[in-house]
């Protein structure tokens, strides 16, 4: 499977994720295609309409904002008319600024891409055993989910 994996970072806390994510998905097997939207150097490496499955990683801004570079890159993928296939979101946030406003790009994101998949959420930096085996669980349950709902595509179209 031809995953894209999109990160916006600012403290290095969500990039750190989706580096864990990234070698979970390399380790069953997948081909992970990494792409850093606050790099203004970084060349889309696939397309996102091109990957079975993309992997949305962000921080959270103020009062549970979703970062503007990562509005930008949503809004370039929908100029270019590129809809992803199917696409899960994960993220970092810090409940110190309030449950409320916790991890709140990640909440808005899935709505807006109307995600089945469920988020994963992240206190900060992961680290630890626990946040280990949560981002294990998490991108497992993704990757299964991806099968079911694309063998379930399959059958429907070839029924």
């Amino acid at each position: 499977m031809r995953i894209l994996l999109v990160v916006a970072s600012l403290s290095g806390n969500t990039r750190e994720l989706g580096r864990h994510i990234r070698a979970r998905c390399q380790t069953a097997g997948h081909s992970v295609y990494w792409q850093e939207v606050d790099d203004l150097r970084s060349v889309e490496t696939l397309a996102a309409d091109e990957a079975d499955l993309v992997l949305l990683g962000s921080w959270t801004d103020n009062a549970g904002r979703t970062p503007a570079e990562m509005k930008a890159w949503v809004a370039g993928i929908a100029e270019r008319g590129q809809r992803p296939r199917q696409l899960a979101v994960f993220g970092t946030g810090e409940t110190q600024w309030g449950q409320e406003y916790y991890c709140g790009a990640v909440h808005r994101l899935t709505r807006y891409f109307n995600s089945g998949y469920p988020p994963l959420e992240i206190e900060q930096m992961p680290h630890g055993a626990r946040d280990a085996a949560a981002i294990d669980a998490w991108t497992d349950a993704v990757l299964a989910h991806y099968w079911s709902n694309h063998d379930a595509d399959h059958r429907r179209h070839h029924a």
